[in-house]
């Protein structure tokens, strides 16, 4: 079985302590032997929520690895003594993991996302890698929670496709649930929650500079292309809340009881 990867725990919530390259790495080792798995990618907000919101917390500890998508929790981390390799956002790796996948001959299902992303997308991903493999793209409309006649339609469809990569693009914590439910069924799959980055990569939302995710500013960036959607989440919700994480972690540095590194599965 392939090594495991180390984990830190950061507010009670286990994060995958490696390098971008490490999680694509474990990802290919694990499908050339036959094992599927999940990566999870919590930001500031999943965080957040996984500390008033029991569900969020056990969708989050279920993933396979949890990688740091966001720059406050790599600062939090080093602020209580356990850092993290660096930051591996999801709108990275699904670059990475469609180029190595390209390389390998291994395929992707695209699913989620604003109307047309998906597509787009995939016209990007083949722009690249011409010789990627592409399972299929589809963009369902689903509840909050999703029915079982809704799963049921994604399970079909995945059934025909046979990918193995899926990249799930309906937010947190809807993509989350979807994964959950289906994953079992599909042991040899690797599913990454995506959030919008299916936009990022169509070009329908451009990402932030470079040196705006490096200064921990991409969520100004997001928040000036859709004010009126994140306006709350961020500046209400998340802002405080990262306070309080940077707080709680120094105030865990100074009591000389940072958790120990953990082993992922």
């Amino acid at each position: 079985m392939d090594p495991a990867l180390p984990t830190i725990e950061l507010m009670g919530v286990a994060l995958t302590n490696a390098t971008r390259q490490q999680v694509v790495d474990r990802v290919f080792r694990a499908l050339a032997a036959g094992h599927g798995g999940w990566i999870g990618t919590p930001n500031l907000d999943h965080l957040r929520r996984c500390t008033y919101e029991p569900e969020i917390r056990a969708l989050v500890s279920r993933a396979d690895l949890a990688v740091p998508d966001g720059a406050p929790l790599v600062w939090a981390a080093r602020l209580q003594g356990t850092p993290l390799a660096e930051r591996v956002a999801g709108s990275d790796l699904v670059w990475l993991l469609g180029e190595r996948a390209a390389r390998e001959g291994r395929s992707l299902y695209l699913l989620g996302g604003n109307p047309g992303a998906a597509e787009g997308a995939r016209a990007k991903l083949l722009a690249r890698w011409p010789g990627l493999r592409i399972a299929g793209v589809s963009s369902p409309r689903l509840a909050d929670d999703p029915s079982r006649v809704q799963l049921d339609e994604i399970r079909d469809e995945l059934s025909r496709a046979r990918a193995d990569l899926v990249y799930v693009a309906f937010g947190a914590p809807k993509q989350e649930r979807v994964i959950d439910a289906l994953r079992a069924e599909f042991p040899h799959t690797w599913w990454i929650g995506v959030g919008v980055s299916l936009s990022f990569m169509s070009g329908e939302i451009r990402r932030a500079p470079a040196w705006m995710q490096r200064a921990g500013l991409e969520w100004l960036h997001r928040l000036a292309q859709e004010p009126t959607r994140l306006a709350r989440r961020y500046l209400v919700h998340d802002v405080p809340f990262a306070g309080r994480l940077l707080a709680h972690a120094a105030l865990r540095r100074l009591r000389g009881a940072p958790e120990p590194a953990r082993i992922t599965r």
